[in-house]
């Protein structure tokens, strides 16, 4: 009894010194829920204690193909072996084949490789710059972008200088200017911002996710993508982590029929094995950029190559598509059907699923999302009341369904 009382505290004094090395040596730029994770198979994660939880968060939809999924692992794992990196000083063997396949595969002439999604969403904005003023004829350094509010493409500067979220923006200026903010899902307001003839580009999530799964109008976006057809602006859609099959489609605007100009794309594109972004575009606008213009010595790397073919063969070869719309619908449905005063609003499209939180006895999302955790799932809030629910897209129905009993008993404890 004393031997597994001294295991047990043990591996507690592990997970709070794992905790107790990011708070004294990491910045203090996240606030993680207080578990340490070791090890990651398919749509669970364990602790270093040893339980298991579901993974209901799927690193902000990285995770769509779940943990470790052995063919991507098998690809990183040969090619790693045998050529990694080069720059792109040189050509390398695999480059050329990842961007013929991206290219068939989403249907655009040309494909610019990066890293990470907010590199992708400064490649696009570049891009769409470059078109404006050697295409449209926008006089030099007068290119404006239209972003919506609440938006989220990351936390660089140029991005942050797009957002009107003050945790974002706050005391980082001076800001980048060039950028119109109108509010999201409403069409006139586009329309009016589009009468400025020094507009570029609309740069738009199709659904927003960092501002809480916030679904648009049906409508919404072809309408949008009308308009700037019509005003020769060009319709930039960040499918970071709306898109490889998250919505229940292939592209969240799939399910308006709508071909942005240009594609931003990265998360899952890697299976959540390394950082990969991908900037899709046809032959006017890409062809832009010239060498020595734009690039990154990680970008277009083979391993990277190697390991986004697998991905999105996972995505084609699974119908993972077809499998997020039909269980996000259960899901959906599901959890609406839960009968709890702290549930304000259950929303969502395919496995993208947040539940809105009413505090109740000074309970906020956060303390339900410290409960589901101690039950064995794993999710976090954001912007304080909301929950979002993105599971791994290999999730099967029956682990579906016991995520759900889990989440209506543990509000059922509040």
């Amino acid at each position: 009894m004393l031997s597994t009382m001294k295991t047990t505290m043990t591996l507690e004094n592990h997970s709070q010194q794992a905790m107790l090395l990011e708070d004294k040596y990491g910045a203090h730029n996240y606030h993680p829920l207080p578990v340490v994770l070791e090890k990651g198979e398919g749509v669970y994660v364990w602790d270093v204690e040893g339980r298991r939880y579901f993974d209901f968060l799927s690193a902000y939809s990285a995770l769509n193909q779940g943990h470790n999924h052995p063919k991507i692992v098998a690809a990183l794992i040969d090619q790693v072996q045998k050529l990694s990196l080069t720059s792109r000083a040189f050509y390398n063997d695999q480059l050329g084949v990842y961007e013929e396949f991206i290219t068939r595969y989403f249907g655009y002439d040309k494909v610019l490789p990066m890293n990470t999604g907010a590199e992708g969403v400064e490649t696009a904005i570049k891009l769409c710059r470059r078109w404006a003023y050697e295409k449209k004829g926008v006089a030099e350094n007068q290119a404006k972008i239209i972003v919506c509010e609440g938006n989220f493409h990351g936390r660089t500067i140029a991005a942050i200088s797009a957002s009107n979220d003050p945790d974002s923006f706050g005391n980082f200026g001076p800001f980048t200017p060039g950028f119109v903010k109108i509010p999201y899902n409403d069409v006139q307001a586009l329309a009016n911002a589009l009468k400025d003839p020094t507009v570029a580009g609309f740069l738009v999530e199709p659904i927003q996710g960092e501002a809480g799964i916030v679904v648009p109008d049906q409508g919404y976006l072809k309408s949008c993508y009308e308009l700037c057809k019509s005003h020769r602006v060009l319709f930039i859609n960040d499918e970071i982590q709306t898109g490889l099959c998250r919505t229940g489609k292939v592209l969240a605007c799939d399910h308006e029929q709508v071909r942005g100009d240009i594609l931003i794309l990265g998360k899952a594109l890697s299976g959540g094995l390394l950082p990969i972004s991908a900037v899709l575009a046809d032959d006017e606008i890409m062809l832009c950029i010239r060498p020595g213009q734009h690039g990154s010595t990680y970008g277009g790397n083979p391993l990277a190559a190697r390991v986004a073919i697998a991905a999105l063969e996972v995505l084609r070869d699974e119908d993972l598509a077809q499998k997020s719309a039909h269980l996000g619908a259960r899901l959906i449905q599901d959890l609406s059907a839960i009968d709890h005063p702290m549930i304000r609003q259950v929303r969502g499209k395919g496995l993208f699923c947040a539940m809105v939180i009413s505090p109740k006895d000074g309970k906020t999302a956060w303390d339900v999302c410290l409960a589901l955790k101690e039950n064995g799932l794993l999710a976090k809030p954001t912007h304080g009341d909301i929950i979002r629910f993105a599971p791994p897209l290999i999730i099967t129905e029956d682990q579906l369904m016991e995520c759900v009993e889990i989440i209506r008993k543990t509000l059922s404890k509040f």
